[in-house]
């Protein structure tokens, strides 16, 4: 694994690097906005996001426990 910062607009960015996939950090996108911790709590409650959250874990963790998300998701 390997981390790298970029600047976007004057805000820095960690992108983590793990197996050839970038994976950008939500937190440091809204550092510096107002409320911007809300911004992401919203976005994982909102339905849309819970599904795909879903069905990527479905193909990509081979420990999940689609029973317990059900529970979650409704």
């Amino acid at each position: 694994k390997k981390t790298k910062k970029i600047d976007v607009e004057g805000s820095e960015i960690t992108i983590l690097t793990d197996r050839e996939q970038d994976y950008i950090s939500l937190t440091d996108m809204v550092r510096d906005i107002e409320n911007g911790s809300a911004l992401i709590e919203n976005w994982l409650r909102n339905k849309n996001s819970i599904e795909f959250l879903g069905i990527w874990e479905e193909i990509y963790n081979p420990d999940f426990n689609s029973l317990e998300f059900e529970g979650i998701k409704n």
